[in-house]
């Protein structure tokens, strides 16, 4: 066996380099990971804790009548929304050299090439825009990835609706893609 390669090369030799095209730190030039807001993770312990309770009280009165199917069924709520929970938890936000990917959830994902972006600029994704959080259209045209009610970042785009997500340092992103937006047009 070849002994003087390390393991991660041995296994990135098992894959095509696609597999691992946007997975490669060398090509990022920014990450962050966003969590979701303070009152949605709130909102979802409340929820969950009513649930807990209403499902205990099913258990129980499940026991009683010896009918576990009763308390299967009324705990598929709960299940359902710890599932979305999960998936939802916050915005992964990547630039790489040719694109802006940002990721909500597991079905979620938004590609921009760079190429594409007429300006960036710093936002907040209001309720008052967008009525909520989670992936949203707002009063404006936009679709939003909000994750609170705070600050965000606004692509604009050259052919399609803008695009606004969450982020803890929107000023850093926006740095970041005009200016290679101002390179691509020397």
């Amino acid at each position: 066996m070849n002994a003087g390669r390390g393991l991660k090369s041995r296994i990135r030799g098992w894959f095509p380099k696609e597999t691992f095209r946007f997975s490669s730190q060398a090509n990022t030039l920014y990450s962050e990971w966003v969590s979701v807001g303070k009152f949605v993770k709130a909102f979802v312990g409340s929820v969950s804790a009513v649930a807990l309770f209403v499902l205990t009280i099913a258990v129980w009165f499940s026991i009683s009548r010896q009918s576990p199917l009763f308390a299967v069924i009324v705990s598929f709520p709960l299940i359902f929304m710890l599932i979305l929970f999960g998936n939802y938890r916050g915005v992964q936000i990547r630039i790489t050299s040719k694109e802006l990917i940002v990721t909500y959830g597991v079905l979620n994902r938004k590609r921009i090439p760079i190429s594409d972006i007429a300006s960036c600029e710093r936002t907040r994704a209001d309720f008052g825009k967008y009525f909520g959080v989670g992936i949203r259209y707002g009063t404006d045209g936009s679709l939003a990835y909000s994750t609170s009610f705070s600050d965000a970042v606004k692509i604009n785009r050259l052919r399609e609706r803008p695009f606004v997500f969450s982020s803890n340092k929107p000023d850093e992103i926006c740095s970041i893609i005009n200016r290679m937006n101002q390179q691509k047009q020397v």
